[in-house]
């Protein structure tokens, strides 16, 4: 399949569908952190392409639930409703197979809900990272192995967080990176029952 692996920068997901033999392109403002193929420019430039596939990563900082204290700004200013647009190209566009991916946020009323919710720890990461999928013609995914968490006060906590259930990246001009790429065992189960 031609598949297009849009705002990933870590080459991650690409990566996977390329190892399955599949013709996988990122795209993404930024250059790709690793080698392979990847075009750097305005994703709008490519996406009316003949794709098989799309699996979107659209920026979150201006619709995440975690930003909320920010909203009246971000609206005010056209931040917000940028963001909504740009998550909105792909979910109207015609591509066969869709998939999108964002965290909890305002897409499941600006939107619709999501198709799933999943976590990096039932695919084999000690990690808790609530991620929501919107999907067009492609099945949810099915865990490939859960890791259990610690107990703490009565509630799970894994190996990103604190013992309050927070991330534990400390504020640096990368975290936003550091915190959207995708985790392996995610993009191998991509790979594996998308392919």
């Amino acid at each position: 399949m031609k598949v297009l692996i849009a705002c990933e920068t870590s080459g991650t997901v690409r990566d996977a569908f390329i190892a399955r033999g599949h013709n996988a392109l990122s795209c993404d403002l930024l250059p790709t952190e690793t080698g392979g193929p990847h075009r750097q420019g305005d994703i709008r430039d490519i996406l009316d392409e003949p794709w098989d596939m799309i699996i979107s990563f659209p920026p979150c900082t201006h619709i995440a639930s975690s930003g909320a204290r920010w909203f009246r700004e971000k609206q005010a200013d056209g931040r917000q409703q940028s963001a909504i647009d740009f998550f909105m190209l792909f979910a109207d566009h015609p591509c066969p197979k869709i998939a999108i991916e964002n965290p909890v946020g305002i897409m499941s009323t600006q939107y619709r809900k999501p198709d799933q919710i999943i976590q990096p720890w039932q695919f084999g990461h000690d990690a808790s990272k609530k991620t929501c999928l919107w999907l067009k013609n492609l099945l949810p995914l099915q865990g490939t192995k859960n890791i259990p968490g610690r107990t703490v006060d009565g509630k799970e906590r894994w190996g990103n967080q604190t013992d309050s259930g927070q991330n534990k990246l400390t504020p640096s001009d990368d975290r936003w990176k550091l915190r959207s790429k995708t985790y392996q065992g995610i993009a191998d189960a991509m790979s594996k029952q998308w392919g």
